[in-house]
């Protein structure tokens, strides 16, 4: 376990903390941003690196486990996780081996629960398995023993989906429609989920999208997702902004 990296924790109200997981391949740096807003919403982080890309779901669980401990034991509140792509699936099978004794909510973005098409053409091409090893065979469509033996969630998860995609090929022609270009709105999905949102976003866009933000913020402090504004609404409300500023 040598190869996880955490950022140092940032000290915020002592009542809650929140664990950030990226996606495969991804970084913690991904999650910075997000990171920052949280920390200014009140909230203690921890945003962990782990290597993603060398081994299997249930491997990683157990990299992640001391330094979860560890950031948990310092909390005298519930603890959340907020988790980007792959993130969600380490998420789930994390708690179904060491479910923390607080545990709060949890928000997946961009989530792939019911796998991912693209990993399902790609899960024999050499090039694809080389480079995201034996965890990027397990976001195939078709459910591998360790996310299929996961025992149905009793703990709240609020599941954000992107709507647009940048690469036309998988958008267009390897993903149903909406999708942000990595996973469908629909995969996203989860039967247990407490509530869904859908932004208008690419899957790295999310992480960086401020509906995301506030989305992510809401579910954590009241367990479920702002009303998505009707878009004569928003103008509206942008018009009296105008207004107020001139």
């Amino acid at each position: 376990m040598a190869s996880l990296r955490r950022r140092p924790q940032q000290h915020g109200p002592r009542n809650a903390g929140v664990v950030l997981l990226h996606g495969i391949a991804g970084r913690s740096l991904m999650l910075r941003p997000l990171e920052r807003r949280l920390q200014r919403a009140g909230f203690a982080t921890l945003n962990l690196h782990y290597e993603s890309r060398k081994k299997p779901l249930e491997d990683l669980a157990e990299d992640i486990r001391p330094a979860v401990a560890d950031f948990a034991a310092g909390l005298d509140g519930p603890l959340h996780f907020v988790t980007h792509s792959m993130g969600g699936l380490l998420a789930r099978v994390y708690m179904a081996r060491h479910r923390p004794a607080r545990l709060g909510r949890v928000v997946m973005i961009g989530t792939p629960n019911g796998g991912s098409e693209i990993a399902d053409r790609l899960q024999n091409v050499g090039l694809y398995r080389a480079y995201f090893g034996p965890a990027g065979l397990q976001l195939v469509t078709t459910k591998n023993l360790t996310l299929a033996s996961l025992p149905p969630a009793d703990y709240e998860i609020g599941v954000i989906a992107g709507s647009r995609f940048l690469d036309p090929i998988s958008g267009l022609f390897l993903l149903p429609s909406p999708n942000d270009g990595r996973v469908s709105v629909e995969s996203c999905k989860l039967a247990e989920m407490a509530d869904h949102t859908t932004i208008k976003a690419s899957h790295m866009s999310l992480l960086v999208h401020p509906t995301s933000f506030r989305q992510t913020i809401a579910f954590l402090r009241h367990g479920q997702f702002e009303p998505v504004r009707p878009p004569l609404l928003r103008g509206v409300i942008a018009e009296i902004g105008r207004r107020a500023a001139g």
